[in-house]
């Protein structure tokens, strides 16, 4: 499976944007999804994670209430809506799959994308 992340850049605080994860090479209906951020000299850390199916969700504390994770399975594809965004939500983002998974909130996933960067001005 390959993922493509995209959807990042320069917002204001207080601004949405929302990223987009496209799969290919083969369809993501028995894959659990994830997003993920690693801000500068951080570790890279959980932020969203969807079942297959997508009725199933988890979040981070620290941006609960603020992101929602949805899927499209028809278009292969992960979304995760950003909004009431700060500065500390500044990192590159990535998406992560894993096949035959329920749900995922560590890092064991199997497939990463390359990562788009989120920067939030103050």
């Amino acid at each position: 499976v390959q993922l493509q992340a995209s959807g990042g850049g320069l917002v204001q605080a207080g601004g949405s944007l929302r990223l987009s994860c496209v799969a290919s090479g083969r369809t993501l209906g028995s894959y659990a999804m994830g997003w993920f951020r690693q801000a500068p000299g951080k570790e890279r850390e959980f932020v969203a994670a969807i079942s297959w199916s997508g009725g199933s969700t988890r979040y981070a504390d620290s941006i609960k209430g603020r992101f929602t994770i949805s899927r499209d399975n028809a278009k292969n594809t992960v979304y995760l809506q950003m909004n009431s965004l700060n500065p500390e939500d500044t990192a590159v983002y990535y998406c992560a799959s894993k096949y035959n998974t329920l749900l995922l909130v560590t890092t064991d996933y199997a497939y990463w994308g390359q990562g788009t960067l989120v920067t939030v001005s103050s």
